[in-house]
């Protein structure tokens, strides 16, 4: 069993940027693939980013490729998500989400632990 704890969320104008954090409890954190994934109001919930238990693997939707950054720290058991030029397109609900083998993949059902979500808007 693993507990998420996102923070970070808020309100920033068009072309700003945030850094979001994802706190794990356990201490098998290094074991689990991290992902961020993210839903916007009337739309389903998306993948945003995911990273290796090791970080050796990041992958990105295409949408947030060259903005956004995902990273982890083992030793703190935490995982960042650096988003930079940040559209109103991004605004959304993010969640950090955990998955129980090592390997990073993009399907939400392939996570087995969520974060509660932190509100991300972006103003224009």
């Amino acid at each position: 069993q693993v507990q998420l704890v996102e923070s970070g969320g808020g309100l920033v104008q068009a072309g700003g940027s945030l850094r979001l954090s994802c706190a794990a409890s356990g201490r098998t954190f290094s074991s689990y693939a991290m992902g961020w994934f993210r839903q916007a109001p009337g739309k389903e919930r998306e993948f945003v980013a995911t990273i290796s238990r090791i970080g050796g693997s990041t992958y990105y939707h295409d949408s947030v490729k060259g903005r956004f950054t995902i990273s982890r720290d083992n030793a703190k058991n935490t995982v960042d998500l650096q988003m930079n030029s940040l559209p109103p397109e991004d605004t959304a609900v993010y969640y950090c989400a955990a998955r129980v083998s090592g390997t990073a993949v993009v399907t939400p059902p392939q996570y087995a632990y969520w974060g509660q979500g932190t509100q991300v808007t972006v103003s224009s």
